[in-house]
């Protein structure tokens, strides 16, 4: 992972000084300033070798028509920039952040390359450690439990009644319970973080040792251990009976048996000892030891590398979805266009005044604070266009087509065929559009909230099972 992060880092370092005399247009923060410089370069080499990556007709178009007026290019480079940095800075970071990962994994082991395991301070608990030994052509797991380096510390009363209640379960080792007892105890001069000194005696040596070595027996047999609790002057005594079993071990099982004890014995000659390492050889046969531990660091790589690939993957349908959001407000705005037209041309003003005081009004709210209406920014970009030289039957077609919704198209056909031969019944037909439009509204109302209230069905089930549960529970509670 480490090597994989230094060529990725080295790769960014590269394309930043190649791409670093790159202009940064608009409001970029300060730290996506340089993968924006990268995504502009990267922008400029590829759409020159190769134009089809980033020929899509379908983002061009809706780049288009949420940002009438700009240029196509300005918009398409502008795009494909933006969303290629945000993949790249995705990259990046979690490249990083999966090498973070890899670090922090690899700081935790306490096993040296050559076999030396690292004990913690008096003041540490005790470190669980998983080994692999690679024995001849196998290779076995084993648990160990690491303790710190062993110094006086002081506890409380209570700690002793906890330990003694916790002691059956602290020795148990491999075996299910002290009932049938196969293999060796575990019995430990000190259990986790507890300072607890504890001495172990045994009442029958000969099937359980004082170490907690367990003898083979053909017949079951019981024993009493006495564990001597003792801890800044005070002394307290526990016995546990346990029953031992005749063993039932597989060749793998006893070679794992004798291995573990192996451990278990080199651990205890060495707990005054900063250092353990753990034994070389075993039966004149040498043994890797290595610590196992979870490393999800190339998982994690992977996932922020399809993360930056969705992202620019999604970036085209979140811009289509913007651009259906878009035409559905424009949709929602159209009863109160041509309700406005029909009453500023019943009030005796022209097609091209009335056009221009209904965009006139919305420029002026819009400047006082109020919110930005897509349908309104199109009537306001066809006056622009006459103020500029377009004619107006232009601008009133091209403002029909800016929106790509047919009832803004019907709108500039009506507008234009008015100019062209003159129409009478203007007045009537906008009154037709806007009854139309409002009863279309009126239908989509109705629909949404038919949609809506399908949507609630699911949370008023699950409220309905909640209360029944409130008033159900209580009512069996006291049957």
């Amino acid at each position: 992972m480490y090597w994989i992060a230094m060529v990725v880092s080295a790769i960014f370092l590269v394309m930043l000084y190649l791409g670093r005399r790159e202009d940064v247009e608009g409001d970029v923060s300060f730290l996506l300033r340089p993968f924006v410089k990268i995504a502009m370069y990267l922008y400029k080499k590829s759409c020159f070798r190769l134009p089809e990556l980033f020929s899509a007709p379908q983002v061009e178009q809706d780049l288009q028509q949420l940002h009438p007026g700009e240029a196509r290019e300005h918009l398409k480079t502008a795009y494909y920039v933006k969303k290629g940095a945000m993949s790249l800075a995705i990259i990046l970071a979690g490249t990083w952040f999966a090498a973070a990962v890899r670090y922090s994994v690899l700081s935790g082991r306490i096993v040296g390359e050559e076999g030396e395991v690292f004990r913690g301070e008096y003041r540490e608990a005790a470190m669980d450690i998983e080994l692999l030994a690679d024995y001849e052509d196998r290779e076995l797991a084993f648990r160990l439990q690491v303790e710190p380096v062993l110094l006086a510390g002081e506890q409380r009363e209570a700690l002793f009644e906890e330990l003694r209640q916790e002691l059956p379960r602290y020795i148990l080792g491999r075996n299910k319970d002290l009932q049938n007892v196969t293999s060796d105890l575990v019995l430990e001069e000190r259990y986790g973080d507890c300072p607890i000194h504890v001495e172990w005696e045994s009442g029958r040596p000969d099937i359980v040792s004082d170490t907690g070595s367990v003898a083979a027996v053909e017949q079951r047999e019981q024993a009493v251990l006495q564990a001597h609790l003792s801890y800044g002057g005070m002394l307290r005594t526990e016995e546990i009976t346990v029953t031992v079993g005749p063993p039932s071990l597989t060749e793998e099982e006893q070679l794992y048996k004798e291995m573990e004890e192996m451990l278990l014995e080199a651990q205890k000659a060495s707990r005054e000892q900063a250092e353990w390492r753990l034994p070389p050889e075993w039966r004149g046969k040498s043994i890797g030891w290595r610590q196992t531990a979870e490393d999800n660091s190339l998982l994690l790589w992977a996932g922020a590398m399809a993360a930056a690939a969705a992202v620019y993957l999604i970036s085209d349908k979140d811009l289509h979805k913007q651009l259906e959001r878009r035409k559905e407000s424009i949709h929602r705005e159209y009863p109160e266009i041509v309700h406005k037209l029909r009453l500023f041309l019943g009030a005796g003003m022209t097609v091209r005044g009335a056009f221009r005081k209904i965009a006139g009004d919305y420029e002026e709210r819009h400047q006082n604070g109020s919110r930005a209406s897509p349908a309104y920014e199109e009537m306001l970009y066809a006056c622009r266009e006459q103020h500029s030289g377009v004619s107006e039957g232009a601008s009133y077609e091209h403002f029909g087509k800016r929106t790509g919704l047919q009832e803004y198209i019907r709108l500039s056909a009506l507008l234009m065929q008015n100019l062209k031969k003159g129409n009478s019944t203007l007045l009537e037909r906008l009154r037709e559009e806007a009854d139309k439009a409002a009863q279309e509204q009126l239908q989509r109302g109705k629909r949404l909230g038919e949609e809506a209230g399908t949507k609630l069905l699911v949370p008023m089930v699950l409220m309905l099972a909640v209360v029944m549960a409130i008033i159900m529970i209580p009512a069996f509670s006291n049957m």
